[in-house]
């Protein structure tokens, strides 16, 4: 099952405190941005990446992309004030039919069994997203003060990929779009069209990047993963 994947990548990260953005920091010597294009670029079932980035990112990240040689990248469009508006603005620009995947640039641990299984399932049933159960007892607090228990055997953390058939997720960016809506995720845009969402379980070792203690699991993962594959 063939698909192209959006990758919006404009954020500025502030959270990680890196004073640059934070796709530019480096795991083994190798930025977050070319681990996360590498699944890709290294999947034979993925023809076509879509790259939404800061104006200002435009000539490292080709730089990067020249000397990594990252080919799959068919564009580079503007990213917008939000997630959410970066996205649509690479819709806008998908010329095929299909599926489609939005992926955060953040995340450069998801595995190509993993992005295979969600894009059959996104076949399907039009609509699919990939996570993991909660792990930990969760609370609805307000205010400062637990208010509710919540059963945790229904609960999932989401991660990306989310992954859509292209006409599907236009028309749930459209129909955002003329409300003013912003949503959570990409999937939580589908949702407000009352089509219905599958899941698929993913791994732990999803994680995003966001914070500097983000950085230490990352090390680890990779650690790991250089012990399996020796």
């Amino acid at each position: 099952m063939t698909y192209q994947v959006i990758i919006p990548a404009a954020g500025q990260g502030k959270r990680m405190g890196a004073g640059k953005n934070k796709l530019l920091l480096e795991l083994n010597g190798i930025p977050v941005l070319i681990h996360t294009l590498k699944v890709f670029e290294e999947d034979e079932a993925c023809t076509g990446i879509i790259l939404a980035i800061h104006p200002q990112d435009e000539i490292e990240f080709k730089g990067l992309l020249n000397k990594y040689n990252v080919t799959k990248v068919i564009s580079l469009v503007p990213g917008g004030d939000e997630r959410q508006h970066s996205i649509y603005n690479a819709l806008r620009t998908v010329k095929t039919s299909g599926i489609i995947l939005v992926h955060d640039a953040a995340r450069p641990f998801i595995q190509k069994g993993q992005i295979h299984r969600l894009t059959e399932k996104a076949s399907g049933t039009g609509a699919a997203i990939i996570g993991v159960p909660a792990k930990d007892t969760m609370k609805k607090v307000k205010n400062g003060i637990v208010v509710e228990t919540v059963e945790r055997s229904s609960l999932w953390a989401v991660q990306t990929p989310q992954a859509f058939r292209i006409s599907l997720l236009l028309e749930a960016y459209e129909k955002a779009d003329t409300d003013s809506y912003i949503g959570t995720d990409d999937a939580s845009l589908v949702e407000r069209l009352n089509h219905p969402v599958a899941i698929v379980e993913g791994d732990y070792d999803n994680i995003k990047l966001t914070t500097p203690e983000d950085l230490y699991f990352a090390e680890a993962i990779l650690k790991k993963r250089e012990k399996e594959f020796c």
